[in-house]
């Protein structure tokens, strides 16, 4: 009788070979799982080791499947494989196994598998000629994709050693995508690393170190190397049974990539921001967080932790993948909620009796253009004043004519002169009073009004805590008289989703909302995705992530074709990392491999709707809320909306909270785009005019600097629409292209 608890994991890459499996196959060894566990010498599983080798064993899955799996220790085992029966037991040399002696992790690889994706890949020859004349010379050889690199140094990076002599034979980026695609992950990123151009010291830094143990590496301590990061393996009958299921096998949930484990578990000395671009997995790292916080708290019901992002759409996909994650218990200690509303429920806990209305920019810029209007004023522009009156009197809190002669505008395109200022303050506080007299105000005003109140309040808790230090550690009970209780910080941690587009206004609310101390504020983003205005620099604002700033380089979600062509719509731009430095993608690959982008042209408007429908039409092997039209205006997207219909094609529009509908096609604009993502996606309307839009364009005369932070945040949304697709991505445009276009055009 089984009296010692077995434990059962699944190596990474497992996984995926499962995926291809029947779905009977797949019931079975979720069924399997329990039986080993519950008694791995059943009758019935037919535990045995394989000749030769001391610790590859097969066990019975079904009839004609059996897992491969690795003893770690008496009672601990590994799935590595699960195989047709037939294939278990010739050529057992094949099957490589061992650990990595730069990571530490348990690395499995079967090179007849390895190696026959490889030769699938390989360009035959062409067929000679039936009668030669004469002696063909023999064609040259061509040069090996990674002569350059001595066995020794693939190994010193991490490269799986039984798989360095396939690697010294590869000639093409096919086969070399043919050998990642069962390679180790690992092992997948250094070589298409060293294949993009980088130096063998540049892998070393930003691949290998990150990944390396800390530890000397015992190489037969199989045991040790399943408790490493870079061994990524299921945990839990939960986690497994999220392994075997659905189209992705939850994998985000289960299988940390080191890098992310690391980020994750770390214990930071104060403020952390992790960087990188879309789809290398940001939020799965945010998300992870979150849960490593929770189970770090003592025990309670308060919700002690902060989820926050940008805009209730995100907020709420952010909550339904933590209940994922960790069910009602995590979801109990954490408290979720887009920034704008926890700005707005600061400010109404203070004002109880207001009733003032909210409205979003575009009902702000109206309200400015009426009152511009009005009062015959032309000498400024609704978006110019909206933008000084958001970034520098709000962002700047400041509150005086005299404050605003002093105030910094950098960044903020043209100079303007004092008697300039002048006639700018007079507008913002006819502005101001005109929201008053509506009974409105503008998210702005709520950020600056909800950081004021919390800074208050961070000043009250910091005086009460000297007080009571100097009182030898007892509570002045007078000094938090009327402050309706005991006073403290609303949270012990504040976990910042989508960084990159949060105002001055709400920086300052978060950093005042908790204690400046150790794990205090985690946040992830990526500048190259900002699509609004919002430029700090956190240093500035008391958020210092000097020193506890890491980035991530792989994408998960983008193939290397689209990926390839989405950077090239960034060419030529710089971004900001939130600190005052310079943010670079520098290193950003992908391991998916897939078509290179379509590209559209149409003589007309009407001819680009008609060919997005022929094409949506086409794609009917998967399901229409799978597939994506981005377009520049809302009036485009409407337009759209009808062609497919006339075309019998059901499509829902995505608003400020998401789709609105299940089933059909999502259309939106570029800025309803962030967050998500689409097996595949159409881009339409990317023409000169529209992306850039025309009105951006006559800011080169008028105001320089205005127009290149225009022309970035349009490089930004193209960049955030184009990184949306997993598998394809189309382009349309009518008339001339889009000058962002130009890397592509001139590829294809």
């Amino acid at each position: 009788m089984i009296t010692a608890s077995v434990t059962l994991r699944l190596l990474d890459k497992a996984d995926r070979e499962i995926l291809k499996l029947p779905r009977t196959v797949k019931g079975a060894l979720y069924d399997f799982q329990h039986k080993f566990k519950a008694n791995p010498q059943a009758t019935g599983l037919q535990l045995k080791q394989l000749k030769g080798d001391s610790r590859l064993w097969s066990a019975r899955v079904n009839d004609e499947y059996r897992a491969l799996l690795l003893r770690l220790a008496d009672h601990d085992w590994l799935i590595v494989s699960v195989k047709h029966r037939k294939e278990v037991y010739e050529n057992l040399d094949r099957l490589s196994y061992g650990i990595n002696q730069i990571t530490g992790g348990i690395e499995y690889v079967d090179l007849q598998v390895v190696e026959e994706s490889v030769l699938r890949r390989t360009t035959p020859p062409a067929p000679a000629p039936e009668r030669p004349t004469q002696p063909q010379p023999v064609p040259p050889q061509p040069e090996t994709l990674f002569s350059r690199f001595s066995e020794q140094q693939l190994t010193d990076l991490g490269v799986a050693e039984p798989l360095v002599p396939v690697i010294r034979t590869l000639t093409t980026e096919e086969q070399l995508l043919g050998l990642i695609e069962y390679a180790p992950q690992l092992t997948g990123e250094i070589l298409l690393s060293l294949f993009d151009g980088a130096s063998y010291e540049n892998v070393l830094e930003q691949v290998t170190a990150p990944v390396a143990a800390p530890e000397p590496v015992d190489t037969e301590d199989f045991q040790a190397a399943a408790q490493r990061p870079a061994t990524m393996v299921t945990t839990t009958d939960e986690a497994l049974r999220e392994a075997l299921e659905g189209e992705d096998f939850g994998r985000w949930k289960v299988f940390l990539h080191p890098t992310q484990s690391k980020l994750v578990d770390r214990d930071y000395s104060g403020p952390a921001r992790v960087g990188g671009g879309p789809g290398t997995g940001k939020t799965i790292v945010a998300l992870h967080r979150v849960k490593h916080l929770v189970e770090q708290l003592p025990q309670g019901r308060n919700k002690q932790v902060l989820l926050t992002t940008y805009n209730k759409n995100l907020a709420a996909d952010l909550r339904a993948r933590l209940l994922e994650l960790g069910g009602e218990q995590l979801l109990s200690r954490v408290d979720i909620s887009h920034v704008d509303q926890l700005a707005l429920r600061v400010v109404r806990e203070a004002e109880p009796g207001s009733a003032k209305q909210t409205i979003d920019d575009n009902q702000v810029l109206r309200e400015w253009r009426s009152m511009l209007d009005e009062l015959g004023e032309t000498t400024w522009d609704a978006e110019f004043l909206h933008d000084e009156w958001t970034q520098v009197i709000l962002g700047q809190a400041v509150v005086s004519r005299t404050d605003y002669f002093r105030a910094r505008r950098a960044g903020r395109g043209r100079n303007i002169t004092r008697q300039e200022r002048a006639e700018i303050w007079q507008l913002a506080e006819k502005f101001t009073q005109r929201l008053d007299r509506l009974g409105r105000q503008t998210w702005a005003q709520v950020a600056e009004r909800a950081a004021r109140l919390e800074m208050e309040r961070e000043r009250r808790i910091q005086t009460v805590e000297q007080q009571r230090a100097e009182h030898g550690g007892l509570d002045n009970i007078h000094l938090q008289d009327g402050s309706a209780g005991w006073l403290r910080y609303r949270y012990r941690h504040i976990v910042v989703d989508e960084a990159q587009d949060l105002r001055p206004g709400h920086w300052k609310m978060l950093r005042a909302m908790v204690a400046r101390d150790r794990n205090d504020l985690f946040l992830v983003g990526d500048t190259h995705q900002r699509i609004y205005n919002n430029q700090v620099t956190l240093g500035s604002l008391g958020i210092n992530i000097r020193g506890r700033s890491a980035k991530l380089t792989l994408s998960y979600r983008t193939t290397r074709q689209i990926l390839g062509s989405a950077l090239g719509v960034l060419s030529g731009e710089s971004f900001d990392d939130l600190d005052g430095n310079e943010e670079t993608l520098a290193g950003y690959r992908s391991v998916l491999s897939g078509a290179r982008p379509a590209l559209h042209p149409n003589s007309d408007w009407e001819g680009e709707r008609q060919g997005i429908a022929e094409l949506v039409a086409e794609w009917d092997d998967i399901p229409l809320e799978q597939i994506a039209i981005c377009v520049p205006t809302n009036a485009m997207a409407q337009e759209v909306a009808v062609s497919l219909a006339h075309a019998g094609i059901r499509a829902i529009e995505i608003g400020p909270d998401g789709p609105r509908g299940d089933e059909g096609v999502h259309i939106g604009t570029m800025f309803r785009f962030k967050g998500l993502e689409y097996q595949r996606m159409i881009i339409a309307g990317v023409n000169e005019g529209l992306v850039p839009r025309h009105a951006v364009t006559q800011m080169q005369r008028t105001d320089a600097l205005r127009y290149r932070r225009e022309l970035q945040r349009t490089r930004s949304l193209l960049f955030v629409a184009s990184t949306r697709s997993r598998d394809s991505l189309a382009i349309f445009w009518h008339g001339t292209p889009s000058r962002f276009l130009k890397p592509l055009l001139k590829d294809g």
